[in-house]
């Protein structure tokens, strides 16, 4: 914490505390192993949307993983930590480790979770950087459809982290994740949707995507306006024929795409579709 500036507050298992008295133990499966999960959240003039969406995604997550964490009253820690901090449009996150245990791997022995709430002020992209769109590259990293982490939101972030960071090195914005087949999963935060021949589609879950909730509500989105869109495998090369293609995820909310390993994406810029259901979308969380 730089000198002058003020504490930040956060929530930990149970009670707002100061941020430099936070204390995690250093036994923490979350520290040792990267046993946990986390959601990312985003708050407009103090409202979080979907909250009771990403809580019942870290539920589901929590059940899987044998952690033992109750999403019972996280919407009331959720809104604490806003207020005790002073926020109204911020970038929250939940984290849920498995909590202490022996240094030996043993998460039976685990017995009381650890749960942290943080908040911070967030600032969306500029509307020349939507209208500009991300430049992206195919990563090196291949995501497994087979691994149960490519359905959740993991603590055991590293492969999404060395394809950011691949993408940074590069100077471009995001990187891509392909699975062990070849197909097109995800990029390393979001989720991408592709327009091809008049038709949209969304890489399966099957495939090795996460099951975002920016995600499931551009789904709903277009099946209320009673288009099509299909969940299924997503081939690489429709990606380069697209018309247009799209990122999702909580923050950024919709991104054009509109580079790809340095090929247009469409004609390069943001496309109609993307442009009208980030409308749409921002319409929903206004009406939430």
């Amino acid at each position: 914490m730089g000198r002058g500036m003020a504490s930040r507050t956060v929530w930990l298992n149970g009670r707002l505390m100061p941020e430099e008295q936070a204390k995690v133990s250093a036994l923490d499966y979350g520290c040792l192993y990267g046993y946990g999960l986390f959601e990312t959240l985003r708050a407009y003039g103090g409202r979080v949307f979907r909250l009771e969406r990403h809580l019942d995604r870290l539920a589901r997550g929590a059940a899987l993983l044998g952690i033992p964490v109750s999403i019972q009253g996280l919407d009331a820690a959720v809104a604490q930590t806003l207020r005790g901090n002073g926020l109204s449009d911020a970038r929250i996150r939940i984290s849920a480790s498995l909590g202490p245990g022996p240094t030996t791997p043993d998460p039976s022995a685990c017995r009381e979770a650890s749960v942290l709430v943080l908040a911070e002020a967030y600032a969306p992209p500029s509307e020349t950087a939507y209208q500009r769109g991300y430049h992206v590259q195919v990563s090196s990293i291949r995501r497994s459809s087979h691994s149960p982490l490519s359905r959740l939101k993991s603590a055991n972030f590293m492969e999404s982290l060395l394809a950011r960071q691949e993408a940074r090195v590069a100077g471009l914005d995001e990187s891509l994740l392909l699975n062990e087949r070849g197909l097109l999963a995800e990029a390393s935060v979001s989720n991408v949707f592709v327009l091809s021949d008049g038709r949209l589609a969304t890489p399966s879950v099957e495939s090795g995507a996460l099951p975002g909730i920016t995600r499931e509500v551009v789904l709903e989105l277009v099946r209320r306006e009673g288009a099509v869109v299909a969940e299924r495998h997503v081939q690489l090369e429709e990606l380069f024929q697209a018309t247009e293609a799209f990122l999702t995820n909580s923050l950024v909310e919709l991104m054009p795409l509109t580079e790809v390993d340095g090929r247009p994406i469409g004609l390069g810029m943001r496309g109609a579709l993307t442009q009208r259901l980030h409308a749409a979308y921002r319409k929903l969380v206004e009406a939430s």
